[in-house]
Parts: structure tokens; sequence; C-alpha cells
């Protein structure tokens, strides 16, 4: 039997049990991953926390609805054993009918259709769920040596590469994350309206969170002046490596620091069981740069209902990212 469990009704002791055991879990699916990008998360449960699913819920004007919290690719459904598709379906047929509105983002099942749910075609019409927009992740199994993963880059990654190893640049072990963070705010970060000091307190809570669990690489790039010039966030769990969260001086691009930092990371880890997940990306521009390591393309969904009528409108607004 499925149970839906408010944030305080959860065992996280066993809740986390499970995702340790998990074949496929995600960093984003421990407990204290999600007391910090969503303090009230709730779940669903099956038997004694055999099967677990996460879930964001939030509140407006009394209308409660579900969302994927910032720092979260995707959730999904995780078991002690493998899980299959139709329990992926029991789970998403078990969300309570309090909730009005849904819009998330989940993994399916591995090696089918890059992991999708057959196109998620089978859950159309299940509890309202409609099947919204797919989305492309990039990943690099790095079982290889590092020089058989290195001859792999395309052309213009060797090219960038072999200039970045000209210009001085060297790695900060343990960089200071909130530096990182500025140099993301001072740059990129400025075409981003709707994160403010909320967002970026949270991301820091993140990192030391995980940090706490030996679950976080920070890393940074100084140029030959002593300078950061880029630097970046890798999420460890489950044999992955997740690529989170990077930031970079743009005045300095032409020293390739990010490309520089990225090599250095498969090289310490070439030759392992892990796979580095580049979460993403829908944007042309960096699933070309996050290929150009050898990368490849694989998918996960989108799937949203809305069950209360009239309130097309409302449900474009609570549907924003928060």
């Amino acid at each position: 039997m499925i149970r839906y469990l408010t944030h305080n009704q959860i065992d996280t002791r066993r809740w986390d049990e499970c995702i340790k055991q998990s074949p496929d879990a995600l960093v984003y699916s421990w407990s204290w991953y999600l007391d910090v990008v969503h303090p009230d998360w709730e779940a669903l449960v099956e038997e004694d926390y055999e099967t677990v699913m996460p879930l964001a819920g939030g509140k407006k004007i009394g209308i409660n609805y579900l969302f994927q919290p910032f720092f979260t690719q995707k959730f999904g459904v995780f078991g002690k054993n493998e899980v299959s598709e139709d329990k992926i379906e029991e789970f998403l047929g078990a969300i309570p009918e309090k909730f009005k509105f849904a819009d998330f983002r989940l993994k399916g099942v591995k090696g089918i259709n890059g992991g999708t749910l057959k196109g998620f075609k089978a859950i159309n019409g299940l509890n309202g769920f409609k099947a919204a927009a797919t989305h492309r992740n990039i990943e690099l199994e790095l079982n290889q040596d590092y020089s058989v993963i290195a001859a792999n880059y395309n052309s213009n990654t060797k090219r960038n590469l072999a200039k970045a190893q000209k210009q001085g640049l060297t790695i900060i072990e343990d960089a200071e994350p909130s530096a990182v963070i500025e140099l993301f705010r001072k740059n990129r970060g400025k075409e981003i309206k709707h994160w403010g000091d909320k967002e970026y307190n949270r991301l820091l809570s993140l990192v030391e969170a995980a940090k706490n669990h030996d679950s976080c690489l920070v890393l940074g790039v100084k140029n030959a002046d002593n300078q950061i010039v880029a630097g970046a966030f890798f999420m460890t769990s489950h044999n992955k490596i997740v690529f989170l969260f990077s930031g970079a001086d743009e005045s300095n691009k032409d020293s390739h620091a990010l490309t520089f930092l990225i090599d250095n990371v498969i090289e310490r880890f070439g030759g392992s069981d892990k796979m580095l997940d580049f979460e993403g990306s829908d944007n042309d521009g960096l699933a070309r740069f996050y290929m150009g390591f050898g990368g490849k393309e694989t998918t996960y969904q989108s799937i949203r209902f809305n069950k209360a009528k009239g309130f097309t409108k409302l449900a474009l607004k609570i549907f924003k990212r928060i």
C-alpha cells in the first residue's frame, strides 16, 4: 500500500536507508538535500519504505500544487530494488486529490527510451496527468582511462583545452563556495532576474550540507595573477558526479577556465565506475559544450496536471519554478 506522508510524518532514517540501497537514486532524493531545497517536502511511501517518492508542494490562494524546487533537476520513484514502469504509474496515481496543479520533472526507467516512460504515453490521462516537455541531459561515463576519454573530446574542446593549458591556470582545491556564487552573480547571474539573495543563500546552505555528508566537491580556477576566474559545485552520490552549478568571469572567457576545470574532474575520476552528469542542457550552446567532452544525450520528462477548471491563467503563474 502506498501512503501519503506529510513532512513531520516521514521517518528520515528509514527514508535514507531506502535511498542508500536504491540502484538508481539521485543526490536530490536524500532527506538532507530535500530539507534544504524544500524544508516542508512530503512523500509517497510504500510498505516499510521499500519504495518512495518525494513531493514538493506549495499553496497559493488556498490551492495546493506540486512543483520542481530550485537545484533539483528531477525527482522520481526510488526503491530498494529496480523500479518498474508499472510501479511509477502506481505512485503517480497515488498523488492525493488535494493537489490541484502539478508541474514537475520525473526520471524514467533506466534503459527505456533514454530513461523516459515509453515517451510517457502511458500516463496521459492517469490521475489527470499530461506529458509535457521532453528535456535533454548530457552524461559521460568515466569507466575508461583519462587518456582514452580525452582522446574522444571533439576538436573544439581539444583546441580550447590547449589554449587553457597555456594560460598558467591552476586548480583551487576546496574553493570558497561564496566566491563561486559571487562569480556567477556578477556575470551570467545578471541575466537571471528571478534569482535573489534567498535563492543564493539556499544554494550556499545546500553546498554546506552536502559537504557535511561528503557529497560535494567545490573546485575553483585561478589565473596567473592569482585571481579566481571560474568555479563549480559537483554533487556526488550513487556513483554519479553531478555538475550542479558554476560561475565564470566572462571578461576572462578566452582563458577557457571552465573547460580546464571540467577536464580536471574527468582526469581525477577517469578509470572509475562513476558517471559525470552535466545536468542538461536544453540550451543548445551548453549542450554542445558538454557533448564536446564526449558526453551522450539522454532525456527525461516534464509532466503536468490541472484539476481546477477555469484556473488556467492562475496555473501558468503557479507553475513557475519557486
